[in-house]
This record gives C-alpha cells, sequence and structure tokens, in this order.
C-alpha cells in the first residue's frame, strides 16, 4: 500500500510541476516555499521516517549534485549575451570580489561567533558563499532569444552560474586542513596546485572543448545527419553528463565545465531554435528535481534538522543572508555604471539553495568535522530562510524594478523586454 500511496503522490508532484508556476505567478509566492511546506506537512502528518542527510549521506550528495548539474546547464542555455570581459563585467565583479569577501565573512562569523573549528568555519563559508542556480530561478533570465536579460537578472544568472564551481577550491580546503591538519605546510601547496590552478582550468577548459565539439556535431555536420533537426530536448541531459562526467574523469571541476559547455553551445550557434529545445527540456527537469529534494528537505526540517543549532546561529544566519550579501555585493559593484535601486537588487538577491546542500554533503563525506550536525542546522535554517524571504519578495520587487525602468524610457516596454518571471 506504501508503494502505491508513493505513486500518487509522485503523480501529484508532476501534476505540481506543471500547474503551480502558473498559479503562483502573480503572488509573492514561490514553488520552493510551497515545495518545503509540501514535505514539512506530508511527513509530520504520516509518520513516516524523514530522509536525515546525516543517515543518508552518499544519496543527499549525488541527488542534490545532480539537481545543480541540471540546473547549471539552464542557465548557461539561457544567456543570450555572449561571453566577453566588458559584456560580462558585473559577473566578474561579483565573482572576484563579492564572493572572496562572502567566503572570509561567513568564515569568521563561523570561528568567531559560532564558535566552530577553523576547518569547519571554512566550510561553512565555501558553502553558504555562492549564490543558487536551482532556487535563484525565480530571478533569472527567461528562455533563449525571450529577450528577458536585464542587467540585474543576467549578472545573477551568470553569477549563479560559475560561483558554485569557484566555491569548490574553499571547500576542499576545508577538508584539507581536517586531513592534513600538522603534517606541515606542503599540503597548502599542493591544495594551490591541484585543488585550484589545474581543476579550475581543466573545468573551463573541458566545458569550452565539449561545448565546442557537440556545437559541431549538434550544427555544422552535413545537413541529413544535422542534429538539431531530430528536436530532441533531452539532447541537452546527455551534454550535460558528458561535460560533467568527462571533467570529473580528468580532475577538473565539473560544475564549472558544465556551464561552461552550455555557454559555449550557445556561443556557437547564438540564435538557433533548436537551443529553447534544449532549454525547455532541462527546464522541466530541473523544476521536477527541485520539487523532490525540497519535499525531502521540508521531511528533514520536520524531523528536526535545525535542533543541533548553536547558540547565536539565528542571529548569524541573519547576518550572513541579510547584512554579510548585501554589503559584499556593493562593494564588489562599486563604481559599476548601474543604478543604486539594481546594485541592492543584486546585493538582497544572493539566494542559497542546492549548491549548499551539496557541498556541506560533500565536504562531510570526505572528512570528519566534528560539528556534522551544527552544519547541517546552520546551512539548513540558511536554505529556509532564503527560500521564505527571497521567495516571497522576488516578484513584487521585480515588478516595481521593472515598472521603474518603463517609466524611465518614457513609458514603453523596455529594451531588453524585462518582465517580472517567476519559474
Amino acid at each position: 500500500m506504501s508503494y502505491v500511496v508513493m505513486l500518487v503522490g509522485f503523480g501529484l508532484l508532476v501534476l505540481l510541476v506543471a500547474w503551480l508556476p502558473m498559479v503562483l505567478k502573480e503572488l509573492p509566492l514561490s514553488l520552493p516555499i510551497i515545495c518545503v511546506g509540501l514535505g514539512y506537512g506530508a511527513f509530520t502528518l504520516s509518520g513516516l521516517d524523514a530522509p536525515d542527510p546525516m543517515s543518508f549521506p552518499k544519496a543527499t550528495e549525488r541527488l542534490t549534485e545532480l539537481l545543480v548539474i541540471v540546473a547549471l546547464m539552464g542557465a548557461g542555455l539561457k544567456l543570450d549575451r555572449p561571453p566577453g570581459w566588458r559584456s560580462w563585467s558585473i559577473t566578474w565583479r561579483l565573482l572576484g570580489v563579492t564572493m572572496p569577501l562572502s567566503i572570509l565573512g561567513i568564515g569568521l562569523i563561523g570561528w568567531c561567533g559560532l564558535g566552530l573549528p577553523p576547518a569547519a568555519a571554512i566550510l561553512l563559508g565555501a558553502a553558504l558563499a555562492p549564490t543558487d542556480p536551482v532556487l535563484a530561478s525565480d530571478i533569472q533570465v527567461g528562455p533563449p532569444q525571450s529577450g528577458e536579460e536585464d542587467e540585474i537578472r543576467f549578472s545573477l544568472t551568470s553569477e549563479a552560474g560559475l560561483n558554485d564551481g569557484l566555491a569548490f577550491p574553499f571547500v576542499h580546503l576545508a577538508v584539507a586542513v581536517v586531513l592534513d591538519e600538522g603534517s606541515g605546510a606542503g599540503w597548502l601547496l599542493h591544495w594551490f596546485a591541484l585543488d585550484v590552478l589545474w581543476k579550475l582550468a581543466a573545468g573551463i577548459g573541458m566545458g569550452w572543448v565539449i561545448g565546442k565539439l557537440l556545437a559541431l556535431a549538434t550544427f555544422r555536420v552535413p545537413n541529413r545527419a544535422k542534429l538539431s533537426r531530430t528536436g530532441d530536448g533531452f539532447v541537452s541531459l546527455g551534454i550535460t553528463l558528458i561535460a560533467y562526467g568527462s571533467t570529473e574523469l580528468v580532475g577538473g571541476y565539473g560544475f564549472v565545465a558544465v556551464f561552461v559547455s552550455a555557454v559555449a553551445l550557445r556561443d556557437a550557434e547564438r540564435s538557433h531554435r533548436y537551443h529553447e529545445t534544449l532549454h525547455d527540456f532541462i527546464e522541466q527537469t530541473e523544476r521536477l528535481l527541485m520539487m523532490v529534494v525540497l519535499v525531502l528537505f521540508g521531511g528533514t526540517l520536520a524531523d528536526g534538522l535545525l535542533h543541533p543549532l548553536p547558540g547565536g546561529g539565528v542571529l548569524a544566519v541573519l547576518v550572513i543572508l541579510f547584512v554579510l550579501r548585501p554589503l559584499t555585493g556593493w562593494l564588489g559593484l562599486w563604481g559599476a555604471a548601474m543604478s543604486t535601486g539594481e546594485k541592492l537588487a543584486i546585493g538582497f538577491f544572493g539566494i542559497r539553495g542546492m549548491g549548499s546542500i551539496y557541498y556541506i554533503a560533500f565536504a562531510l563525506n570526505a572528512a570528519d568535522f566534528g560539528v556534522q550536525g551544527k552544519l547541517w542546522a546552520l546551512t539548513g535554517l540558511t536554505v529556509l530562510l532564503s527560500i521564505l524571504v527571497h521567495g516571497t519578495t522576488v516578484t513584487p520587487v521585480m515588478r516595481r524594478m521593472d515598472n521603474r525602468r518603463r517609466r524611465g524610457s518614457g513609458g514603453s516596454a523596455a529594451p531588453d523586454g524585462e518582465s517580472a518571471r517567476v519559474a
């Protein structure tokens, strides 16, 4: 009977994937809020054993890993703007200034404010600093060629696409501190050479090569065999897995490779309508996986995920989300040719989510940090508050920003076709 009930529940979940975004479009709610609430209620009322991440560490890591790489492919396929130093200048500021300052600030809060060991504080900073490509879909650019690519949406989409992979060196640093503590300074040089230089270079290089090769196979082979003529959207999932798996095999960062491969694929044939097909399939896959993971996340909350929260943990999370991220975002955008409102929006909507959960699971599977419960509680609370606060504010805030831009352009539609989009 429980198996049949599970089938019915999964069927309802699939229907919600399709219907809820339309229902919530004009409401100050988001799909993730509904999913977490459903999970919390279902596991509370049913009495089922909750999916505690500490009881299922490998399953937690693999499920969130799959969700993140699918989201990264979707983020890369959305971007209409060609990659470049000047055209992506806001992205480079967020990656080069905002994210390192966020890691440092969160690490200090964890170490000095919450009394976490140094390695655990580094891990907390690395896990909570990146914005999330999954839960940030409410404020990302629209589908390919849709024109929904104003500076706020583009910056947050491209930042979420790259900073998940760029946080990985600091996750490895935290693991190295635990495993190599007291073994001399050689491990630090090894970490920099391998986990920073090689893995990042391999991720970028493999992603670009794979994206270009698959673009050649998709768009450039003779007409009769041209793969774009198939119209099969699930090709995007194949590209995602090839880019990720191939890069991991050579020791690179697969997260970086997936996003870069999607950008390279778009760059090879920017205006082809097949990109819409690829994007639509990967986005539907992402939404389904997201709903499953968030329902399970709601179950962990019902089972007491937040109980080990250290003293001062709530205040620390509030500072991380609503003081540190806006402040570091402002510093990263200092001097940028943007309005104050745009800078504040980019700083405020630093959404945390599935990437943070993945990093914690990955690191705790690699080493014993001694404070697993506290790390899960702090991460869970951060993700929960981000879902609640950002999910309820993104629609009204972005609608107001869009209206302001339209008024500034004389009442006509914005040049980029900016309209509030809620996935």
